[in-house]
Order: C-alpha cells, then structure tokens, then sequence
C-alpha cells in the first residue's frame, strides 16, 4: 500500500512531506523536510528502506543546514552493526530501528515493526541520527497503544513525552508541539 503524508511543524516553521512504497524487498519511505533549524533554514531529503518485517536496512539524508551541506548515509550490517558514512558506529548492535530526528516519518516503521495492540507498551530504542551533530546515538523510546489510533510516546534523553496520533496509514497525525498533518 502506498500512503502519503504532508506535516506542518508546529515549533518552528516548517513542512514535511513524505511518502511510503512498498517494494519486493520491503518497504521505502521517501521524502523532504523545509523547516527553521537553531535559526537558520533547512532543507533535508531522506530514504529510509527498511525489509519486511520493518527492520531498517539504511538510510540517507542529503541537503543543508543553513550554510552547511550534508550528505549522511546510514547503514545496518547483517551482523546488526550500524555505520555512518563508512564509520562503524559501536554500541547500536541490538537496535533494529532507524529514526531521522527531524521527521516525523520514522515513527511509522517503529510502530509497525512492533505492532501493538491496544493497551500493549514496548520499549523500542532506535538509532537516532542527531542533525545538530551529525552523529548516530541511542535513543531510548517506549510506545504504549492507549487506543486504535493513539500512542503515548515518550524519548526521556530528549526530554519529550505526549500522546501522539497516528493515521490509518501508520503515519503519525498529531506530534504534539512538533508536528501536524496537513489535509
């Protein structure tokens, strides 16, 4: 199934616009994000191809932050080892998902990797490409499903935490003070 998704950032100015393909492979999620980032405009395109039970397989995001171009690639090794740009990147070898911080569109393959059912948690780390470093980290993540479309949702080592809204697509709806979809 192919879905579409268009945010509006709610904390800075800003859009997203991102859509998912399925491939024979697994699945693709491709888009764009124009947004305000530490005071200066930004524009990032990423791929993101994960296998079919959602696992991440690589990455990319290319553009620039303000006067900087960047260009990362993103890669999880057969052996579960993660890399950027050609540099093993220790410590991520358990973690099977890939979120770009500055997109909404990620939380997608999380939650449907793990597939919740209502009243269901799960802890659910990711490597967490930071933009404002450039650096991959751990991020610890739990998702617990309150109802069909909504998660709690809560990153304690970035300090956010809110009920998000998710869309039959599996694209979430309603970041609260980050992001909305549009349409």
């Amino acid at each position: 199934m192919t879905a579409t998704a268009l945010w509006r950032r709610l904390d800075a100015p800003g859009h997203d616009a991102c859509r998912l393909d399925p491939h024979d492979a697994g699945w693709s999620l491709d888009g764009a994000a124009v947004f305000r980032h530490e005071g200066v405009p930004a524009r990032l395109a990423y791929h993101l191809a994960c296998d079919r039970a959602w696992r991440a397989q690589w990455g990319r995001v290319r553009g620039w932050i303000g006067p900087r171009a960047v260009d990362w690639h993103v890669v999880r090794g057969l052996d579960g080892t993660w890399t950027l740009d050609d540099a093993l990147v220790p410590g991520l070898e358990s973690y099977v998902d890939l979120d770009l911080g500055f997109t909404p569109a990620t939380n997608l393959s999380q939650l449907r990797r793990i597939a919740l059912a209502e009243g269901q948690a799960a802890d659910v780390p990711a490597a967490w490409l930071d933009v404002a470093t450039g650096s991959l980290v751990a991020l610890p993540q739990r998702y617990e499903r309150r109802t069909a479309s909504t998660y709690w949702y809560e990153a304690p080592s970035v300090g956010y935490a809110d009920l998000l809204e998710v869309a039959p697509s599996g694209f979430v709806r309603r970041y609260p003070g980050l992001w909305e979809a549009e349409g």
